[in-house]
């Protein structure tokens, strides 16, 4: 039997790195000119190619050119560095050290765990889907602004076969499927966090998140980037140039969704939560990915120190960021859209407008931006937060679980989350990460409080 691995394959990288050397602004015109001429295909929109491997010259070929479009030097290298002290270096507002020790209340964490997964699973089953297509499947129901799970029931059928939900979460993630949560990477790798940390404590290296990646995590379970690192540790190749061999995903989405846990357990020290989220992300991401993370570790670290207000939570994220990156110019975009517009389809439609031709939809710019521009329009109201962040289309269910995770801290509390977004949960996440056997949120919760009380 053949199997054909998707996301590894030189022949399937090209067009993506093709891709990102023009957002970079490096000049392949010579490289794109002879993979097009050598019978190359352009980057696929799900990430993965599939089908009947390439021939042996074409995949030589495609190795050959994956390298020299690595060589190829970027004018944007010295806004959006990757080593944390250059990253901060570049931000005169870095937050500074806590001086003291921040603890943060157990019922603070279980909402926040209870909003991850409850973001998670509202945009589970119209991830890959069109903007167009999700609201049309909302409105059809008439769950437009979203206020509740997506459904079937009253759907036209017509409609259905146009846009049809993602194949597999539509029988875990519809209103009239919801039992329990369902396994989700989005979920998994906070789980994995947790087993870093106690595995290994604060004090853990990027190889450690590496070896235990091997040891612990399905290959099966990792996409993107996540798998190309994957296979590169594999093949021997150590981090941090896991991150950057052969690796066109690098500033995708995949470090911002392991971000969390750093986050939570660093309450009120968002300087400790972006360092440590970057030892984490320089794994698998360079530049906007790795800023993906910090940023959202600080500005959950923020939340879990007690900080109340979304809008500071956005700020201290931003301080961890080299103001000149477009990972900057992303978040400071959204926030201005969400304010200058009190429709929130119209602040979707400016972003998809910068974004949607130009970038994969797994890309962390266009989603960072999205993700900035949900939380400010929703100024801390859960169900307007992962509402907002999954109506706006790209990675649907990432965004929706960090949304879900930053309102639920500032919630404080499980029961400040509205039953109808929790009580389908059922207290129990489907996961095959070692350890964790259909754990409660309320058990997470504790597992991560133990983490913040070490030293």
């Amino acid at each position: 039997m053949n199997v054909r691995l998707t996301w590894v394959q030189p022949e399937d990288l090209v067009g993506h790195e093709l891709r990102q050397a023009a957002q970079d602004g490096r000049d392949a015109e010579d490289v794109e000119r002879r993979w097009y001429e050598a019978g190359g295909a352009p980057a696929p929109e799900r990430a993965g190619a599939s089908g009947t491997p390439a021939a042996p010259r074409l995949r030589a070929l495609a190795g050959r050119l994956l390298d020299e479009l690595a060589a190829l030097a970027s004018p944007l290298a010295d806004d959006e560095p990757t080593g944390l002290d250059a990253i901060r270096a570049a931000c005169p507002r870095w937050p500074a050290p806590q001086a003291g020790h921040t603890l943060v209340e157990p019922d603070r964490l279980h909402a926040a765990w209870l909003g991850r997964a409850a973001g998670c699973l509202l945009g589970k089953p119209v991830e890959k889907l069109p903007l167009a297509g999700i609201r049309a499947l909302a409105s059809a129901a008439g769950n437009w602004p979203l206020s509740t799970w997506f459904t079937a029931k009253g759907v036209p059928a017509g409609l259905l076969a146009a846009h049809p939900w993602n194949r597999r979460s539509a029988s875990t993630s519809l209103a009239e499927n919801v039992d329990g949560m369902p396994e989700d990477d989005d979920l998994d790798h906070p789980l994995l966090t947790l087993l870093l940390l106690q595995r290994h404590g604060r004090s853990f290296t990027t190889a450690d998140l590496g070896r235990l990646w091997l040891d612990e995590l399905p290959a099966g379970r990792v996409f993107t980037a996540e798998r190309i690192a994957y296979r590169n540790l594999l093949d021997g190749v150590e981090p941090p140039d896991t991150a950057r061999y052969r690796n066109p995903f690098r500033e995708w989405i995949g470090a911002q969704i392991r971000a969390d846990v750093h986050g939570w357990t660093h309450p009120g020290d968002p300087s400790a939560a972006a360092a440590q989220a970057h030892r984490d992300a320089v794994l698998t991401h360079t530049a906007n990915g790795v800023y993906g993370a910090m940023f959202t570790a600080a500005a959950l670290a923020e939340a879990a120190g007690g900080e109340t207000d979304v809008h500071g939570c956005l700020a201290v994220g931003l301080r961890v960021v080299p103001p000149r990156s477009r990972y900057a110019g992303a978040v400071r975009l959204g926030i201005e859209a969400a304010r200058a517009e009190t429709d929130f389809d119209r602040v979707v439609d400016r972003l998809h407008a910068v974004y949607a031709e130009t970038h994969h939809w797994v890309h962390v710019l266009p989603n960072a931006a999205l993700l900035a521009a949900a939380l400010t329009h929703a100024d801390g109201d859960f169900g307007r937060s992962i509402g907002c962040a999954v109506s706006g289309g790209w990675d649907t269910d990432s965004n929706g679980a960090t949304a879900g995770s930053l309102a639920g801290l500032l919630a404080g509390r499980p029961t400040a989350l509205p039953a109808h977004w929790t009580a389908p949960l059922k207290n129990r996440l489907t996961t095959s990460v070692p350890g964790f056997d259909s754990p409660g949120f309320d058990t997470l919760a504790d597992l991560t409080y133990q983490e913040v009380l070490r030293p």
